[in-house]
């Protein structure tokens, strides 16, 4: 018995799933797949898509809400870090805000940290919502385009197996996702410490 994940519709589930809740890993692995004929790629990068967005847009909302009634700006001005950074904290934002949105989706282990940013500083929800679909949509396609077909005929052209034309791709960018996650962190650390 063998599974069609093409006519099926779990898996695209699984990667708009995954891609809301911060799924590279995931989404590069149905990038691959679709590379290779498994998924339709229109379909992944949709998934990816609405994923991504949802993803951003619940955790933008949930922000917003607990920050308008006024308590968690209180908490966090009690935070050293945060009292003495907000202002131009906000500024910044309000100053870049478009760029800051659609960074959201390019900035794997900052994603939720700008997404805050974001919320804090109280960008418009239209224009959050607005920016953050294309956005999803920039980040989706390109990550298929790169995983599936870029990187694959560059190793095709020079030579190297099939084999490995598939999964170095996929490899390259998880080692890539996975060091700007671990520095990200490490800057976060050294800013709040």
């Amino acid at each position: 018995m063998t599974i069609d994940l093409i006519g099926s519709g779990a898996a695209y589930v699984g990667i708009l799933a995954a891609a809301a809740l911060e799924g590279e890993w995931t989404f590069i692995a149905a990038a691959t797949l679709a590379g290779q004929g498994i998924l339709d790629p229109v379909a992944v990068i949709a998934a990816g898509t609405v994923g991504a967005t949802l993803g951003d847009q619940v955790l933008f909302n949930l922000l917003r809400l607990s920050l308008a009634g006024g308590r968690v700006h209180r908490w966090l001005s009690r935070m050293p870090a945060v009292a003495r950074h907000s202002d131009r904290l906000v500024r910044q934002v309000r100053r870049h805000e478009s760029a800051m949105i659609f960074a959201i989706r390019f900035a794997p282990g900052l994603r939720i940290a700008l997404t805050a940013a974001c919320a804090y500083a109280r960008v418009p929800p239209l224009k959050m919502s607005l920016i953050n679909i294309v956005a999803s949509l920039a980040w989706a396609s390109s990550v298929l385009a790169v995983v599936a077909y870029v990187v694959p005929s560059v190793f095709a052209r020079l030579g190297i197996s099939e084999r490995w034309v598939a999964l170095v791709p996929a490899v390259l960018i998880l080692i890539v996702v996975s060091v700007v996650r671990v520095k990200s962190r490490t800057a976060e650390d050294a800013a709040s410490g």
